[in-house]
């Protein structure tokens, strides 16, 4: 092979690389005010902080775009594997004693991908991270606690499924399946809405009230309320990657 041959073959099969790759997981370009594929990315707007936020062990690859606190979204790409991998969020810290608070609520809309194990959900700790509340609002498994995704519990059933502690609870403007556990740092109450939603607005102070009226803790003061992603899997078509779009969210108190 001559040397023009030889220049050109290896032009192709950088070229050939090249698209392949791209082929199978092509990352989505957003124009936004900001955007990060760190781990750890960070970026303050608003009195709200958003987190890329690549937690957990075997990720993938993960972008974060914004446009505002309120308008943002991520490209992810985890493999099929188990464990959770991110949870990127939009956070807005409280600071309030829960019985001094008169209101918080929190509103969404957002757009989210068929496939995957996920979860779309309120992440609501108090100031010790002691306790922690999650609301999911839509999700790929089931309200029942079965499926790809799973809650924490103290109570597992012979099928490997995670067992309520309450069901067809009614609070904060929903019913929900109720979920105690801990996670070996801190109390987990998990909240499966038994209908899923990617638009709503929810009453925190609420459901709050609610686990305080059970006496699982008591005058709490309310630190971050997340929204976010919690993505176990995200492979998509050939590794394609999954989408998620937040096109509003807000958290309100006084």
């Amino acid at each position: 092979m001559n040397r023009k041959l030889t220049i050109a073959f290896a032009c192709s099969a950088i070229l050939f690389a090249h698209c392949k790759k791209d082929a199978v997981a092509p990352q989505p370009e957003v124009q936004a005010a900001w955007s990060s594929s760190a781990q750890w990315g960070t970026w303050s707007n608003g009195g709200y902080t958003l987190y890329n936020n690549i937690w957990g062990s075997g990720a993938g690859s993960q972008s974060i775009w914004a446009n505002s606190y309120s308008n943002w979204g991520i490209w992810a790409n985890h493999p099929n594997t188990g464990g959770i991998k991110s949870y990127p969020n939009s956070t807005r810290n409280v600071n309030r004693a829960l019985g001094s608070l008169n209101s918080l609520t929190s509103s969404i809309s957002v757009t989210s991908p068929s496939g995957g194990a996920w979860t779309s959900a309120y992440d609501i700790w108090d100031n010790n991270h002691q306790h922690e509340i999650m609301l999911w609002m839509n999700y790929t498994s089931n309200s029942n606690g079965s499926g790809n995704i799973k809650p924490i519990s103290y109570n597992w059933n012979a099928q490997g499924n995670p067992i309520p502690v309450f069901t067809n609870v009614s609070v904060g403007g929903t019913t929900w399946n109720v979920f105690r556990g801990h996670n070996g740092g801190n109390n987990v109450y998990s909240f499966l809405r038994t209908s899923k939603t990617n638009n709503t607005t929810v009453d925190i102070r609420a459901i709050a009230n609610w686990i305080r009226n059970q006496g699982w803790f008591g005058n709490i003061t309310v630190g971050d309320v997340q929204f976010g992603y919690e993505i176990t899997s995200s492979w998509g078509n050939n590794g394609g990657g999954l989408q998620w779009t937040t096109n509003s969210y807000s958290v309100s108190f006084n």
